[in-house]
């Protein structure tokens, strides 16, 4: 006979869920109320707002899909991408692979710009895209990639997708609360983003925005969008500004309660704050780690703060270090995808999680389970770098 299930307390470092704070959690347990209920209704309306704050916009048409970062990717390019239309794609991860196959399941053809994975995205190599595909509707690229640890720089890729008389559709689910995500600023035409990363929320919501020029796109196509659930036309009849709303599914009611306190929270912190705080803690971090003596697999100038890939040690076995930290310390740390499996782990610094507490548990940890195993590392130093960097 089944049970109630009570889960296990863990510290989430890895690439996501990251810790959802009490205040979530508590958040989300309030009593459920309709979808259309009026107080739900101008829940609905904070919880826009508070959207444009995190993504920097003025931009009406944004909301939270009811549904994963995925879901909010595919509600980018199934409203945006028709049949025949011809989109660059950059791919230095395994999400730009993911944009790929969105182009292609929209009947339109992917040109793709690659880089190495761990690198950015090339600046030149999409200028030169651009000019050897002058027909190109579309740019869409990843600014965070969240397998690699590596950030790209959003506001020259959307200048050149400009420039072209072209879309930009930017993946900023790593992004929105750990760095700088200026959606205004950038000229992006279409944003998306995940409420598990440096939100802290609980995972299931994408909180999407589109621009002026993403909007006359979706007013003037000539095919309808292939998704009927993220039809953003249709949705906006439930998520408008109208003070009717129109039944469209039935929003996750508790779930948005969720998301509403983490954004409260974020604004309560400021952007500004919340990014200073995910570099802190990433300098601390990266500093034990390279006491230890291993080595960050990406370059600098391109690394994301919160979510950090470095290199497995000789002697340490992937598997058997990542169970190892679960079992002994309740510590989820992430494998490496792709070509970088079995070679990297990737250590989450997101958003309730990014605390001086959990780095130096990270630390702790991760010298304790390596030397056991007898891994090439320089033991009993980490946590020492990291405070040096407090």
């Amino acid at each position: 006979m089944a049970t109630s299930f009570h889960p296990p307390q863990r510290t989430l470092m890895g690439p996501g869920p990251s810790d959802v704070s009490p205040q979530v959690l508590e958040a989300l347990g309030r009593p459920t109320i309709g979808h259309l209920d009026p107080e739900f209704v101008g829940l609905m309306d904070e919880i826009k707002a508070l959207l444009q704050y995190a993504f920097k916009t003025n931009n009406q048409l944004t909301l939270p899909v009811s549904a994963p970062g995925s879901a909010g990717m595919e509600a980018t390019f199934v409203n945006l991408v028709s049949p025949g239309d011809k989109v660059i794609v950059c791919q230095n991860g395994v999400f730009g692979g993911r944009m790929k196959e969105n182009v292609e399941r929209c009947g339109a053809m992917a040109v793709m710009v690659q880089d190495e994975w761990g690198t950015a995205v090339d600046v030149q190599k999409v200028r030169d895209a651009f000019r050897q595909n002058p027909d190109a509707k579309l740019l869409a690229f990843v600014h965070a990639e969240t397998s690699t640890g590596v950030v790209s720089d959003a506001a020259q890729l959307c200048k050149i997708a400009t420039e072209n008389g072209a879309l930009s559709i930017v993946d900023a689910v790593t992004s929105v609360g750990g760095i700088e995500v200026d959606v205004d600023g950038w000229g992006a035409d279409a944003v998306y983003s995940g409420t598990q990363k440096c939100l802290s929320c609980v995972p299931g919501i994408s909180p999407v925005t589109f621009g002026p020029r993403a909007l006359e796109v979706m007013n003037n196509r000539e095919h309808k969008v292939q998704s009927w659930f993220l039809d953003m036309q249709l949705v906006m009849g439930y998520w408008g500004s109208e003070a009717k709303r129109t039944y469209h599914h039935t929003a996750p009611v508790n779930a948005m309660y969720a998301l509403h306190e983490s954004l409260v929270m974020l604004q309560n912190e400021g952007l500004e704050n919340a990014w200073q705080r995910h570099q802190q803690h990433h300098r601390a971090l990266v500093a034990g780690l390279e006491a230890m003596g291993l080595n960050m697999l990406v370059a600098k100038a391109d690394r994301l703060p919160q979510l950090n890939l470095v290199s497995i040690p000789e002697g340490a076995d992937d598997g058997a270090v990542r169970a190892a930290l679960l079992a002994q310390y309740d510590l989820e740390i992430g494998a490496g995808l792709g070509a970088l499996a079995g070679k990297a782990w990737r250590i989450g610094l997101m958003g309730h999680a990014c605390s001086q507490k959990n780095v130096l548990l990270c630390l702790t940890a991760l010298n304790n389970v390596l030397t056991a195993m007898g891994a090439k590392i320089t033991s009993g130093v980490a946590v020492d770098a990291a405070l040096d960097c407090y």
